[in-house]
């Protein structure tokens, strides 16, 4: 039976919290955890990864890796993908492109993503239906001068959200969340009244200082966001 990293974090973790290693305990080297799990090392290392990341343990260089005496609790950011957040709520998923345009960028992009003027951007519009109901309106930009073949891309077949997590990775991300009333285009695409208290979130990301996307989500009325850390 092959050794996953998930297979060592869960031990280690487990021995952690059960205090064989307790806080600022001098774990075993990498080398000596392989040979104990009969794996790679590069096994260990991912889990040891994943743990630092997690602040349950202190990695540092020539000094070997520590159990933390408090255990740092920190928040990491995911783009989800909507699909995934719908079919794992147990529904069926479709998207639909409402609109799609390539343009220059405007003013008020070229000034929040720091476009140069000239740049040119691919403006969508997407609807997401959880078992054919309204789910989320979607309004998104993407650079071309990050993504060029965003002006070609099936986004029929694939979503720009799910296309995006799957072209590009981000360095930097900005997210905001705010209540806004529903005008007439969002009333009537998620099926509501105007003036209906909807759930938003913009989100602006970019690669290493290049601008990728800048989207505006509104859910129907009545969704609930949670997160877990």
């Amino acid at each position: 039976m092959t050794v996953t990293f998930r297979d060592v974090k869960a031990d280690i973790l487990s021995r952690i919290t059960s205090d064989v290693w307790g806080p600022g305990t001098l774990l075993p080297s990498e080398v000596e955890l392989a040979a104990s799990y009969g794996c790679a090392r590069a096994t260990v290392n991912r889990a040891m990864r994943e743990l630092s990341d997690e602040g349950i343990v202190e990695r540092r260089r020539k000094a070997g890796t520590r159990v933390r005496m408090a255990p740092l609790r920190q928040a990491s950011f995911h783009i989800p993908v909507v699909r995934i957040e719908i079919e794992e709520a147990g529904a069926s998923y479709r998207h639909a492109i409402v609109d799609r345009t390539v343009q220059d960028a405007p003013d008020w992009l070229r000034a929040r993503m720091q476009l140069d003027v000239g740049d040119r951007v691919v403006h969508l519009t997407c609807m997401h239906f959880a078992d054919g109901a309204p789910y989320q309106f979607e309004d998104r930009w993407i650079s071309l001068s990050t993504l060029p073949q965003a002006e070609t891309a099936d986004f029929d077949r694939i979503s720009p959200n799910e296309w995006l997590v799957a072209t590009v990775p981000f360095s930097n991300a900005e997210i905001a969340f705010s209540a806004a009333a529903a005008d007439d285009v969002l009333a009537a695409h998620l099926g509501c009244e105007r003036g209906a208290a909807l759930f938003v979130a913009e989100r602006a990301t970019w690669w290493q200082g290049r601008a990728i996307t800048h989207v505006r989500l509104a859910w129907r009325p009545g969704h609930r966001m949670m997160t877990r850390y």
